[in-house]
């Protein structure tokens, strides 16, 4: 509990002490700080007072601290320090997400879209960090829910209390094949000439849904093409992958024909979240991502 006679002590009066100390003259702070000499003084005398202890001997050439001063005026260099850091915390709010923004994308998205957004991100958002963390949507999720996360990157889920959603963009699935694989010569597959049997799928892709069955297997799409290249048969995999997938030796990719399946991502944040207006350009810089990038479809807000 703070004593009434510190209470009344304020900021700049310790700045008046800080500055005798380091000027060791009350001539030279006074000049330093644009006050009288007997005004800062009277300020010393003051901060003195409500701390019960004499801060300065004085009456030499030059001003020195005693030695319970010197405690005090470290103690008193902190306070300020402090009071510096508060102040730069409270002008990083002026910067868009408060100087920083934790985004959680699931591992099967973010190497594929990330390189996309590193580079335009500071172009549109000056002064802030970029901090990711990648996982399992759910996971991050719960991350969002819990304040470990500023925003998400997700398939979409049902509505959830407290989060708001933006839709951004729906992403299809490509087939990925071995190369010796009868259909891996072909431009577009139809879902029809597919085997269930012989399917390979991540755990969150639910193609199983689709395909009527499927070994799954909670591993990376890296570590799916090279189950694919191991054991034959085919993986259904995520457009924006395409451009990494397809360099891997002895793999094909190819698109799907008719109603393609796919996903469709949505940027999650907390509704009590003081950057709202903040999520929203970020929502619309990765609408304008996914415009330019090939197999992409902007998601109907409208529907949302």
């Amino acid at each position: 509990m703070i004593s009434s006679h510190l209470s009344v002590v304020s900021l700049r009066d310790l700045m008046l002490v800080q500055a005798v100390h380091r000027h060791g003259s009350f001539n030279s702070a006074a000049r330093a700080m644009h006050i009288s000499p007997s005004g800062l003084s009277h300020q010393v005398q003051k901060v003195e007072q409500a701390l019960g202890a004499p801060l300065f001997e004085r009456g030499g050439r030059r001003v020195v601290p005693t030695a319970g001063g010197q405690r005090l005026l470290e103690q008193i260099d902190a306070v300020l320090a402090a009071a510096e850091h508060l102040q730069q915390v409270a002008r990083a709010g002026e910067v868009a997400f408060g100087g920083e923004l934790r985004l959680g994308v699931p591992a099967s998205l973010g190497p594929y879209l990330l390189p996309h957004l590193i580079a335009p991100f500071p172009q549109h958002f000056p002064g802030t960090r970029l901090s990711l963390s990648e996982g399992k949507p759910r996971g991050l999720l719960r991350r969002l829910n819990e304040g470990e996360l500023d925003a998400v990157l997700a398939p979409k889920v049902p509505p959830v209390s407290g989060i708001a959603t933006r839709p951004l963009f729906f992403e299809p699935w490509e087939v990925m094949f071995r190369a010796d694989h009868p259909l891996a010569g072909k431009r577009g597959v139809a879902l029809e000439q597919l085997d269930a049997g012989d399917a390979t799928l991540m755990t969150e892709s639910h193609c199983e849904d689709i395909l009527g069955g499927g070994h799954v297997q909670d591993v990376s799409l890296e570590s799916l093409a090279a189950l694919v290249e191991l054991r034959g048969g085919y993986a259904l995999v995520p457009a924006l992958a395409h451009e990494r997938l397809a360099s891997t030796p002895n793999i094909v990719l190819a698109k799907l024909k008719g109603q393609q399946p796919g996903r469709e991502i949505a940027l999650y944040w907390r509704e009590a979240s003081p950057w709202h207006a903040d999520l929203q350009n970020f929502a619309l810089l990765l609408r304008k991502l996914a415009k330019q990038r090939p197999g992409l479809k902007l998601a109907d807000e409208a529907a949302s």
